[in-house]
């Protein structure tokens, strides 16, 4: 009887003993596992793979200048529409005979020059007419032509405007046309002439 109340307490003290040595090991701080660092962090942090993406994408995309700009028509259809072209010089509205004469004469020499066929009696059937409406203006030693040139189909329809000033030194001491030199006109007919074939030019494209 001795014996087995010896072996029960001996069997409660160690379960007591077990006890308090498995509540140590949950109280320890020792014992508890410590979060990964990794895994915290990765909650926190932001995405970086839909940022990796966009600056991919970004980098595919041409920008806005890397784009090719608009150009205009090749050389070969502008060539080709200008050498298509009649064009017919009407009779100049506001300028006396003396400063149509050399302007005629310099639209002419332009225009071959420029590779444009000028439509005569012959019987060409012009591609374009050229009217032009001229007016001077003299203001103290200078005077100043102001010139518009409006281009029609045969039909009579305008197609184009071109429009301008030239101003040089009055000549023979007089005032309107009497003061306009022969190369003041002849220069208004060379930019008329390259001002209408590049805009024949811009037609191609």
């Amino acid at each position: 009887m001795r014996r087995s109340h010896v072996t029960t307490v001996s069997l409660l003290a160690a379960l007591t003993l077990a006890a308090c040595t498995n509540a140590k090991d949950v109280l320890e701080p020792s014992a508890i596992a410590p979060q990964s660092p990794t895994a915290g962090t990765g909650t926190a942090a932001t995405p970086t793979t839909p940022a990796t993406t966009a600056q991919s994408s970004a980098a595919t995309q041409p920008s806005a200048a890397a784009q090719p700009a608009t150009t205009t028509a090749p050389p070969a259809k502008s060539a080709a529409v200008i050498a298509r072209t009649r064009l017919q010089v009407a009779p100049i509205v506001g300028a006396s005979v003396e400063a149509a004469t050399p302007l005629t004469a310099a639209l002419q020499t332009r225009a071959k020059q420029r590779g444009i066929t000028l439509a005569g009696s012959a019987g060409q059937t012009p591609t374009h007419v050229l009217k032009g409406y001229f007016s001077t203006m003299s203001e103290g030693k200078d005077t100043t032509v102001i010139y518009v040139w409006d281009v029609y189909d045969p039909a009579g329809n305008r197609l184009h405007r071109i429009n301008g000033q030239q101003k040089a030194p009055s000549v023979n001491d007089g005032e309107g046309w009497a003061a306009v030199a022969p190369e003041t006109m002849q220069a208004i007919a060379d930019q008329t002439i390259d001002q209408f074939a590049t805009w024949l030019g811009g037609q191609a494209g």
